[in-house]
């Protein structure tokens, strides 16, 4: 059996239209820019297998996902104030084995710009990065490879933005400081995501530990792209981000790229599909060469996600 649901709730808030009637009887419709425009997506999914004298073999599994984003828009005279809160978590269970998480992620962003023409900026912005839970080098349950607030991420920017309406948005950011945090001690003792890790004698007694701290300076770049298509029947969100170091390999960008895209079946039914690309030189992944020797290299890691299910909206 298998059971999908996604819930989706959108809240917003805006000023209504305001009509002034003049003199001569003539009717004038002047539309009044909200103070605050608040945005809210909050999606639960479930999924189950269960299998009983299925001869072709297989095992149960259940999981489930939550995920929050919360958009916060301020606007008056010159000055623009865009804030997003973009958290996720999901565990899944396969047979008898233990509980594992396939979601962890908390994203806080804030852009704050002067208007310097039409369509364009003067932006600061500010972000944070981490997540909830620790995570495994599964199938060892036992090896800690990261965890809350290792690693964090840090970013702060100055630079233009150019907003030529509310679906499209670009930040452009020439000067960019990079803070990488990894709280526990034993993963900067490894030198992971960047750190400098710590020193050992001979005999490894730890002579000095691993730094807690990275910084970086750059140049970064953050596209965004939210729109609804064919009556409101489709959703599509796009957040792509890009980061140069040009104190230590400037070639070697990092890169994000999440992709949602939400089809309305029906009233009550949607399907959803969801990637998120990301390449951090950073962030090593262990392989084995041709001769069984291990080592680490940065690649391209993905995450894919595909559901159909109920959806409520108010």
């Amino acid at each position: 059996m298998l059971f999908i649901v996604i819930l989706s709730v959108k809240v917003k808030a805006f000023n209504n239209p305001t009509t002034v009637v003049t003199d001569t009887t003539t009717v004038d419709t002047l539309t009044v820019t909200p103070t605050w425009v608040i945005n809210g997506n909050f999606a639960i999914t479930f999924s189950q297998i269960s299998l009983t004298n299925w001869v072709a073999g297989g095992e149960n599994a259940i999981s489930g996902n939550g995920a929050t984003l919360i958009t916060a828009s301020y606007s008056k005279g010159k000055n623009k104030w865009d804030n997003t809160l973009d958290i996720g978590y999901g565990l899944t269970r396969q047979g008898n084995d233990k509980q594992i998480k396939n979601e962890d992620r908390i994203d806080i962003s804030s852009i704050y710009g002067r208007n310097a023409s039409k369509k364009w900026y003067y932006s600061s912005m500010i972000g944070f990065k981490t997540q909830f839970a620790k995570g495994y080098k599964y199938p060892n349950d036992s090896t800690v490879i990261s965890n809350f607030m290792s690693p964090a991420y840090i970013q702060l920017s100055v630079g233009m933005n150019y907003k030529p309406n509310n679906l499209f948005n670009v930040m452009i950011s020439p000067a960019a400081g990079k803070l990488t945090i990894v709280n526990d001690t034993k993963l900067a003792n490894k030198g992971a995501f960047g750190v400098t890790p710590a020193i050992y004698d001979d005999n490894g007694v730890l002579v000095e530990p691993g730094k807690n701290t990275r910084i970086e300076l750059g140049g970064s770049m953050k596209i965004l792209y939210n729109a609804e298509f064919w009556e409101k029947k489709v959703g599509f969100r796009s957040k792509l981000e890009f980061f140069s170091n040009y104190m230590d390999k400037p070639q070697n960008i990092d890169i994000s790229w999440d992709l949602t895209l939400d089809l309305r079946i029906t009233t009550y039914i949607t399907a959803r599909a969801q990637t998120w690309m990301l390449y951090d030189d950073d962030q090593k992944i262990e392989v084995k060469d041709r001769n069984g020797n291990a080592k680490k290299i940065s690649k391209l890691q993905l995450k894919e996600m595909l559901g159909v299910g109920f959806t409520y909206k108010f």
